[in-house]
């Protein structure tokens, strides 16, 4: 936002000149201040939220000096149940009765090669439980699938669909960023999502 403050004065000749008026006292002077703001488009984006949680589509910004990486990561969009072409069922042992997905990508802003993987991506609960994802299995997964251990260099981005064997009657509240060495990250899921 860009401030500009206008300041008015208005005075008469006699008070700048210093003479006062028929009764011997000095002149009032008037100062009228005025502030405009206008918004100015920035081309900068919106800063993190400083506790690590942000909206559906969001983008979070990865300093990570220790390892000479500067990355982006976002939850584009996620969908419960998966509106796509259908897998089959998850199974009993994978905790789910429906399919759900989460639509991440992960850039190399600049500095040294890194590696992705679905494996630091999770769903959370308001009741504390979490999913994690099937990571691939095969031909019947949601496409395009988000990569695992895939070597994203400056200048580059990974991107794809991950998918989770949810509970149909509940949605989780956030899709979490656990990587490594770094704090986590969670996106907020509304009911709309």
């Amino acid at each position: 936002m860009r401030r500009r403050a206008t300041i008015l004065l208005i005075t008469s000749l006699a008070a700048l000149a210093g003479c006062g008026n028929s009764s011997g006292e000095p002149d009032t002077i008037r100062v009228t201040v005025t502030q405009t703001v206008t918004a100015q488009p920035s081309s900068k984006p919106a800063a993190a939220p400083d506790d690590g949680i942000y909206k559906m589509g969001d983008k979070a910004t990865i300093n990570d000096t220790e390892s000479n990486i500067r990355f982006t990561a976002q939850v584009v969009e996620y969908q419960q149940p998966y509106k796509g072409p259908q897998p089959q069922k998850p199974s009993d042992f994978q905790g789910g009765d429906t399919w759900a997905t989460a639509s991440i990508k992960v850039c190399n802003e600049e500095g040294e090669t890194f590696s992705v993987d679905q494996s630091v991506w999770s769903l959370e609960y308001a009741d504390g439980t979490s999913v994690e994802s099937t990571g691939l299995s095969g031909g019947d997964m949601p496409k395009p699938e988000y990569p695992m251990d895939k070597a994203v260099k400056a200048g580059r981005c990974a991107a794809g669909l991950i998918a989770y064997p949810v509970d149909g009657s509940k949605r989780p509240e956030r899709v979490v960023y656990s990587p490594e060495g770094l704090d986590s990250l969670e996106w907020v899921i509304s009911e709309a999502d």
